[in-house]
């Protein structure tokens, strides 16, 4: 690719509409669950266990099958491959076998020809359990020594020799929930038989491989006697990265034990209790720092509830580990991350990965220090801040592409930060029920998958002979807009207008062995390998045209306008047309591997991102001190995504993110009993955030700059970043509670989620 320029766009990179939201809007786009059923469908319902933690004495299923509409269940006994649904450590059960480790786990599984009759009949299992006691919370799983691997420490110079003897110390600790993906399309997958035992399944996951290899051994077939198909999902945010395995499995079991069409489609209550969520966080630390702010020590403990079996905690917290250093540099750090197993479902990937939990506690951190010394939160963060001499992170990763530094700063000036700050002020002295705070709050966010060899991706291009172009990759599209932009990448090799692209379903039979969409890589990889495919067939026609024209391949240019060599132009159908005649291939597969990154787990060390992506926002809210109610009063963010490839698509995934964000920390709250039931399971009982939690003036603008790495049109990620620009939402929270007692240079006591109870409680504690 050396001789190719990727990074300067054939053509400007203007914003297109989302490929489907046309359709979108019209009602037809099409999802899994609007495919036409095949006659002879069966409907699925898992039995779902009712203890958190139990030997299964006994099964009696007899009720079950006499049910009406029931025409097959099936035990673990039943499958006859591996009964494994999980990504790395074999421990995720399609079927329980023996036993049992968080409620709503699937005991076993009905084939009925209604949903309704599915579900019913699942209710009517007998199942006799010694039941266990429950590890539930993360004190709990700490003090029984639960864990789903050993403790670990990421750690530069001497902390402790380092907080012994700083001008100031500080300590303290606050908790963090998790979060529930409540995608708007559930979870739901159809597997189809085919001949010779071949499966072909439309699954709504974001990493069809996966999906693919898990059911070929469950099976106890090949992955080629498997395809997964994928063309859209209603949403994702890392809920169906691994928890699609689940019911893409099960349904992948009927169809190939009976022969028949099998669908799986799970209810929202039923979706909400067995599929995993953001891991919540309990955070610690003990900080030293000098009179100005600039931290000198810190050790920082992060313990997460990782729940009953692996799953993806080991990578997700260790980039909670990665992010604890947010834009700033530590000199002296110890980072310790316990991964505690308890007896609820099992915590998965988020939108951010654990870089969320990480950012939001030395955040914290920040803002205590900032407290403590009676001055404002951004002059510590600034103080803080990577530069030069203190550029490398505490894994031993230089930040060489620092732009933090001069991004605050414009967004301090264009939001006004400092004159809004006074006026904040000023309303408090005058408001004795309510208060205000702003803040601002940076991101650092690093892209790549953390574990190096998911850093690959794979496309395949078609040219057709009238000059249409179809494209196909491993990525996949939940709303996030990766479809068009990789249709943008290939439009503009050829110089043709978007709407001669084809984007088609990701198949597995089409381009393999994919990676997850995910760790907001999607176009980063996808793209360059579109693009390279297409510039494979490209230089074809240009060697073409070169030899049949006797013109230079130099003097060959593919424009808007058509297609020059030399003297003569053609429009570029007919480039196609005679290129085929020609005996010219206009097919190409492309790969791309993202270069440069390594990471030695072991001893947390290495490059394991390619490149940061930044941003801040400045939040102002208010809040009421009688009720614990807040309103996000305006938010101005400045964000980061390199030459973008298309603004309109990013601009929404950064206000998408953003509410997201803000959702996490302000209004969604998962309650566990102490059983280990989720009571929050339904739109009722768990609050998402509405149209009317949108801040009043919500301001958002694109960095100016481009990517410093050789990414594809030089831009840079933009699904997961944004994200965190809602922890100034919290900041501002935090220093509106701090306003009730404003001579107290104590740190209020507020966790997230800020709801209106929390809010009431950190007053409390505050002014206490």
């Amino acid at each position: 690719m050396a001789d190719r320029d990727a990074l300067t766009p054939v053509l400007a990179r203007p914003s297109h509409p989302h490929d489907s939201a046309a359709l979108h809007v019209a009602g037809t786009a099409r999802y899994a669950d609007d495919e036409p059923e095949p006659a002879g469908i069966l409907h699925l319902a898992f039995g779902q266990s009712e203890q958190a933690s139990a030997a299964i004495v006994a099964i009696d299923l007899t009720a079950v099958r006499a049910a009406p509409g029931v025409v097959a269940v099936f035990t673990a006994a039943d499958i006859p491959g591996a009964n494994d649904v999980s990504p790395v450590a074999h421990d995720d059960r399609l079927l329980a076998d023996g036993e049992v480790t968080s409620i709503g786990q699937a005991v076993f599984l009905v084939a009925a020809t209604s949903q309704r009759a599915a579900r019913l009949a699942a209710r009517l299992a007998r199942i006799d359990y010694a039941p266990r006691a429950a590890i539930v919370t993360i004190p709990a799983a700490r003090a029984a020594g639960s864990l789903i691997e050993p403790t670990q420490r990421m750690a530069r110079g001497d902390a402790a020799a380092a907080l012994a003897t700083a001008p100031h110390r500080l300590s303290g600790g606050f908790a963090m929930g998790g979060q529930d993906h409540f995608y708007l399309e559930g979870q739901i997958a159809i597997a189809t038989p085919g001949e010779d035992g071949q499966i072909h399944l439309l699954s709504s996951t974001q990493h069809p491989s996966e999906v693919q290899h898990l059911v070929a051994h469950m099976l106890g077939r090949r992955s080629a006697d498997v395809t997964v198909e994928v063309r859209r999902m209603g949403g994702a945010f890392g809920g169906k990265e691994t928890q699609a395995a689940l019911f893409a499995a099960a349904a992948a079991l009927v169809a190939d034990r009976t022969g028949r069409p099998a669908k799986f489609r799970c209810d929202r209550d039923d979706d909400m209790a067995m599929t995993g969520k953001r891991h919540d966080f309990l955070v610690d630390y003990d900080v030293g720092f000098d009179d100005s702010g600039r931290l000198l020590a810190l050790r920082l403990g992060l313990a997460s509830r990782c729940g009953a079996t692996v799953d993806l905690s080991p990578a997700i917290n260790d980039r909670a580990m990665f992010h604890a250093d947010n834009c700033y540099w530590l000199p002296d750090v110890a980072i310790v991350s316990e991964r505690l197993k308890t007896n609820t479902v099992s915590a998965t990937a988020f939108r951010g990965f654990g870089g969320p939990q990480g950012m939001l506690a030395i955040e914290r951190v920040i803002d205590h220090v900032a407290q403590h010394l009676g001055c404002d939160p951004l002059a510590v963060r600034v103080a803080n801040l990577y530069g030069p001499g203190r550029d490398t992170t505490p894994y031993g990763m230089t930040v060489a592409d620092n732009i933090a530094p001069a991004l605050i700063a414009r967004l301090r000036d264009a939001a006004r930060y400092d004159e809004r700050r006074a006026a904040v002020a000023a309303f408090n002295a005058r408001h004795h029920v309510l208060k205000k705070g702003i803040a601002l709050t940076p991101v650092k966010f690093g892209i790549s998958f953390t574990t190096t060899h998911l850093n690959q991706a794979g496309a395949l291009v078609h040219v057709y002979a009238d000059g249409s172009i179809q494209i196909n990759h491993g990525g996949t599209e939940m709303g996030q807009g990766l479809y068009i932009k990789v249709a943008q990448i290939v439009a503009d090799v050829f110089a043709v207008p978007v709407t001669q692209v084809r984007i088609t379903a990701t198949r597995t039979d089409k381009v393999p062995n994919t990676s997850a969409t995910a760790a907001s890589s999607g176009a980063d990889l996808n793209g360059m390998a579109a693009y390279n495919a297409a510039m494979t067939i490209r230089d074809r026609l240009i060697d073409f045209l070169a030899r049949s024209t006797g013109c230079e391949a130099a003097a060959v240019r593919f424009s808007p306008a058509g297609v020059v060599a030399g003297e003569e132009r053609l429009a570029f159908g007919d480039l196609c047309r005679r290129a085929h005649i020609g005996r010219i291939s206009l097919s190409a597969t492309g790969y791309y591997a993202t270069p440069g990154i390594a990471y030695d787990r072991a001893a947390h060390r290495g490059r394991p991102f390619y490149y940061f992506a930044y941003g801040a926002a400045v939040a102002e809210v208010v809040i009421d001190t009688l009720t614990g109610e807040h309103r996000v009063l305006a938010v101005d963010i400045l964000h980061d995504v390199g030459r973008s490839l298309n603004p309109a698509i990013d601009i929404g995934q950064i206000e998408g993110g953003f509410m997201q964000g803000q959702g996490w920390l302000t209004t969604e709250e998962l309650v566990f009993d102490d059983q280990g039931r989720l009571l929050t399971h339904s739109p009722a009982t768990y609050k998402i955030p509405t149209a009317s939690d949108r801040p009043a003036r919500l301001h958002i603008a694109l960095w100016d700059g481009e990517n410093a790495e050789p990414t594809i049109n030089r831009s840079k990620a933009v699904g997961e970043p944004p994200f965190m620009l809602a922890i100034a939402v919290f900041s501002a929270l935090t220093g509106a509670v701090a306003a009730t007692a404003p001579d107290v240079r104590v740190m209020p006591p507020l966790d997230a989620p800020a709801t209106p109870e929390a809010i009431l409680r950190a007053i409390a504690g505050h002014r206490a």
